[in-house]
């Protein structure tokens, strides 16, 4: 996809381990209620795909300093896209390296600390773009916890209607 064709740009954690688990962003895209059955649908709507950390995770926990460093490899791969109007933060991670951007940057941190559940839906801007935090939308974990499931759906329908309007 050319690059002046990315109008979302959705950040997940790290790179999964196994390359299926990024086939529940089509369900999460599906659950928002778009036609898409593949990754390449899911482009085709305007959606570049990356992770806030360039190798894959050894642990659970990830420490500051890999964020921090592998944000700045996040923050050339941002500045491609200078016409993205929506920034989805899959997951702490992701909050963590775009905020990481900002205070290097002398920038205002651009989602607040909290818990996804109370900052989701807010209105935060970074660079020019609307920024929409939520819960990580790859691995087994989307199949578990259906609430997150629904507010995965609604906040990527929310970033659609962004773009759309």
């Amino acid at each position: 996809m050319a690059a002046d064709a990315v109008t979302i740009v959705m950040v997940a954690e790290a790179p999964p381990p196994d390359p299926a688990h990024w086939l529940s962003t089509v369900e999460a895209f599906h659950d928002a209620g778009e036609d898409v059955a593949s990754l390449d649908d899911v482009a085709a709507l305007g959606v570049h795909l990356t992770t806030a950390l360039k190798s894959a995770k050894t642990g659970y926990a990830v420490p500051r300093e890999s964020v921090e460093a592998d944000s700045i490899l996040l923050e050339e791969e941002l500045a491609r896209f200078p016409q993205a109007r929506v920034l989805m933060l899959m997951g702490d991670t992701a909050i963590k390296a775009v905020n990481a951007i900002a205070k290097r940057n002398h920038e205002p941190r651009p989602v607040p600390a909290g818990a996804t559940y109370r900052i989701r839906g807010g209105d935060y801007r970074f660079r020019g773009m609307r920024v929409f935090p939520s819960y990580l939308q790859v691995g087994p974990a989307f199949y578990i916890e259906k609430s997150k499931r629904r507010m995965i759906a609604e906040d990527i329908a929310a970033a659609l209607a962004v773009v759309r309007s």
